[in-house]
């Protein structure tokens, strides 16, 4: 096959996410995309679409080195694109943290890419490509509620997860990733996705507790404040 044919590598793309949604548009590209889903997940959803998809594993090392070889005799030893997308979250307050499930968040967040890096980027250097890591806006601003020091605020917890998300639409946002990570010089941080500019603006020009004053008002903190000292006096 030419080396017109593009590559590109996407992890964790199970149904419905976002990794699903990047594979089809670099399938829409002319590129050959390449999907990764955990051993255990469904992978109909993609071999329906007739997309190459292999199971890895980020923070099993065998998992992904096995890819690597299957990658190896996919593409001839070519890689354009890689993107780490395999991104599980964890909210919850410090004080009400499971370590464990912390450190299962690092093994997939941090160690994962840096394994997969490590393994594929004589691959990426070989075509002059890029790596695309994709993060989340948790990253910057912190994400309110997850245990048990909220319950004072059980009501406007309540409210919060039945509201109607303004999110960004997934095929969208993977429309604007793919065209970005194609591009012969990508920019290095780029942001895409509903409340991103202001977002961005205040993070770069504002104080650092700057969203702890926002927060504290937004979702009414003092109430929860008010609820433990009162707790405490009756104590």
């Amino acid at each position: 096959m030419s080396r017109e044919q593009k590559y590109a590598l996407v992890t964790g793309c199970g149904k419905g996410g976002i990794g699903e949604a990047l594979v089809k548009q670099y399938v829409r590209q002319g590129v050959h995309a390449i999907a990764t889903v955990l051993p255990s997940e469904n992978s109909e959803h993609l071999t329906r679409e007739g997309i190459t998809w292999f199971p890895l594993d980020v923070t099993d090392e065998n998992s992904v080195a096995d890819l690597k070889q299957s990658i190896l005799r996919l593409t001839g030893g070519s890689l354009d694109v890689l993107v780490n997308n395999a991104l599980p979250g964890y909210t919850m307050t410090a004080i009400d943290t499971d370590v464990n499930s912390v450190k299962r968040m690092f093994d997939v967040n941090l160690f994962g890419p840096m394994q997969m890096v490590h393994y594929f980027h004589d691959m990426i250097i070989r075509t002059t490509g890029t790596i695309v890591n994709i993060g989340s806006i948790g990253g910057v601003v912190p994400y309110m509620y997850g245990g048990s020091f909220y319950t004072p605020l059980a009501s406007e917890f309540k409210k919060h997860v039945q509201r109607t998300p303004e999110t960004t639409d997934r095929f969208d946002y993977a429309a604007n990733v793919v065209s970005q990570s194609l591009r012969p010089s990508p920019v290095a941080w780029f942001w895409y996705g509903k409340a991103t500019s202001i977002i961005r603006f205040f993070d770069t020009f504002a104080w650092r507790t700057f969203w702890d004053y926002v927060f504290w008002r937004e979702f009414k903190l003092g109430k929860m404040q008010k609820a433990h000292f009162a707790t405490k006096r009756v104590e």
